[in-house]
């Protein structure tokens, strides 16, 4: 009977430690509520609480990272654009995290979804192409703001995809196309005022250097030469022509 006694005790002492002796490793924190009060957070290691009196929650430090579900936005330009994103954040307060919100991964994801579509829907197309840098600074202020009284810090919030619609795509591809077409006609007319430019300073100076022509001529020559041809061309001066047409027979010397 006696020995019946002793392992009863032994048992309930050691059911009585067990409940009483927390653990909680480096990236935990166990928050102690006594009674329903609340009495602070313990952790890291090992530590008693009163069995029967104290109720622990733990609560998870490390960075939580949580996909935005894709969201539906129309821009503030009326185009109607698909948006998902991610959001890293982690508790900084245990405690708030516990006591001031029922589900602090919830809430963020929702407080998350809400904030995506008001910033959105108030940015134009454009920006969102491409100033995302800009759009994932501003969520991720506005959603720390408010997950601030919870204990939770966001540190970081990223715009993962932008789905458009097909017919705003081949919208986008045709406008690309006729930017490119500008840029190219532009960059032809340059082109041709240049060698207009440079065409007409040549023609000044072989105006000043009638000898110049000459060399022009011999130069084009040796560029034909270079090639496999079995046409010459060699250039004659006007006045050599004049000169027999002043000698053919029918024609009048032009008086001097």
């Amino acid at each position: 009977m006696n020995i019946i006694l002793i392992v009863i005790i032994a048992f309930a002492v050691l059911l009585i430690l067990s409940m009483a002796v927390k653990i909680v490793t480096e990236f935990e924190r166990g928050v102690i509520f006594r009674l329903g009060r609340l009495v602070g957070a313990k952790g890291p290691g090992l530590f008693l609480i009163i069995p029967f009196v104290d109720r622990m929650v733990k609560v998870d430090l490390r960075v939580v990272t949580m996909d935005v579900p894709s969201q539906e936005v129309i821009t503030k330009d009326n185009v109607t654009v698909r948006v998902n994103a991610v959001v890293y954040f982690r508790v900084v307060d245990p405690e708030s995290s516990v006591v001031k919100v029922l589900d602090h991964i919830r809430a963020t994801s929702q407080i998350s979804q809400t904030t995506l579509r008001n910033v959105l829907g108030q940015s134009e197309l454009d920006e969102l192409l491409a100033q995302r840098e800009k759009l994932n600074q501003m969520l991720q202020k506005i959603i720390d703001e408010h997950t601030d009284p919870w204990g939770v810090k966001v540190s970081t919030v990223e715009i993962k995809e932008v789905e458009l619609a097909e017919e705003m795509k081949r919208s986008m591809a045709a406008q690309a196309e006729a930017e490119r077409a500008r840029r190219a006609k532009i960059i032809h007319a340059e082109g041709e005022l240049q060698a207009s430019e440079k065409l007409a300073q040549a023609a000044h100076i072989i105006g000043r250097e009638p000898s110049a022509i000459q060399l022009r001529f011999l130069a084009t020559l040796s560029e034909i030469a270079s090639e496999k041809n079995s046409t010459i061309l060699f250039p004659m001066p006007i006045e050599f022509l004049k000169a027999f047409g002043r000698l053919a027979p029918g024609t009048k010397e032009e008086p001097k």
